[in-house]
């Protein structure tokens, strides 16, 4: 019987299949059947800044109106003491999750200043989330701010709130930065337990008829995994913290794919939301299938396997497979068309 047990984070898991931020990681009670169909950890929906502030400013709105009444107009004003906010219905779901699974329950928190990473952070962690993620979600849109400016002001933030909790923090970016690898670095020297790679940013679209600007969202697509899979490989070398790789698992195979170039969990959120919960369970039988057919008894034993390839020289490695790819293409594209030859 093969071995899926692992470690994320520092925590324990009975595999490295996760449950990445998804919808069905926002209920109580699709998050037990995410557990039963063999998700090794949870990772709850993002708990957004903008989002608390809103209300918090539309409570404040709503306690206004009317505010030089008397009387029968006292009952236009909102109850209070019943209104849950969005970090309170956020805290009761990583209370309820706590509760009712046995797996790790990470909670992830998109902030929009220092003061709201420490605040909701510590909220978090006293609510008993395992462990935090955080989403870097920014894009760099502003030309008059350099990317050294950007990643100095996010490694900062990483290490002050690394500093606060008491729980593990994981880090989740995206793949846009100037130097990726020196970034990543700074990542854990700031304090991060762990890193999650990727992020995908939505990008908006053009309704040609409205000539308005839509957002839309898409799932991933098994393509999508090369990215987190080249950089899992090259750094793993460097980093001693987890390593966890998101976008594009779609199944078994994926999941060995990183696992063998070093990640410690792989993360997956498209594949459940087009297949239901069960399909964790074909995850987990691909992955077993898979690593006994080639004889790994256990992720521990399969783990970074083939890293070292890639990692020995990474801009050599990647240079030799882009030169080697393009001339099998193009030489294959040119044997199967005809050839004419014509004289005069």
């Amino acid at each position: 019987m093969t071995d899926l047990h692992c470690t994320y984070l520092g925590l324990p898991l009975k595999s490295p299949i996760v449950a990445s931020p998804s919808p069905l990681t926002g209920e109580v009670d699709t998050i037990a059947e995410l557990e039963r169909y063999g998700a090794g950890a949870i990772v709850l929906p993002s708990l957004f800044e903008e989002q608390i502030e809103h209300e918090a400013n539309e409570i404040d709105r709503l306690m206004s109106i009317n505010a030089d009444s008397y009387g029968e107009a006292t009952s236009f004003f909102p109850d209070v003491d019943d209104y849950n906010s969005g970090v309170d219905r956020y805290l009761e779901l990583v209370e309820s999750a706590k509760a009712t699974v046995d797996v790790p329950v990470i909670a992830s928190l998109n902030g929009a200043s220092v003061g709201g990473w420490l605040r909701y952070g510590g909220l978090l962690e006293d609510a008993g989330a395992d462990a935090v993620e955080i989403n870097l979600y920014t894009v760099a849109a502003d030309p008059m701010v350099s990317g050294s400016e950007l990643e100095s002001e996010q490694l900062e933030l990483i290490a002050v709130l690394a500093g606060e909790l008491g729980v593990p923090l994981a880090v989740k970016i995206s793949p846009f930065y100037s130097s990726l690898g020196s970034f990543l670095v700074g990542v854990q020297e700031a304090g991060a337990a762990g890193i999650v790679m990727f992020n995908r940013f939505y990008q908006p679209d053009l309704d040609l008829e409205t000539l308005g600007v839509e957002s839309r969202l898409s799932l991933s697509t098994p393509e999508e995994l090369r990215l987190p899979l080249r950089w899992t490989g090259i750094m793993r070398q460097y980093l001693s913290m987890s390593i966890a790789g998101t976008t594009g698992v779609h199944s078994g195979y994926d999941v060995a794919k990183l696992v063998l170039v070093g990640a410690d969990v792989a993360m997956t959120a498209s594949s459940v939301l087009r297949n239901g919960a069960p399909h964790l369970a074909t995850i987990e039988a691909q992955l077993r299938d898979w690593m006994s057919e080639h004889e790994y008894e256990s992720v521990e034993q399969m783990r970074g396997a083939v890293r070292s390839e890639a990692a020995a020289d990474p801009a050599g490695f990647e240079r030799a497979n882009y030169i080697g790819n393009l001339a099998t293409y193009t030489s294959r594209h040119f044997d199967q068309r005809p050839i004419s030859l014509r004289t005069n």
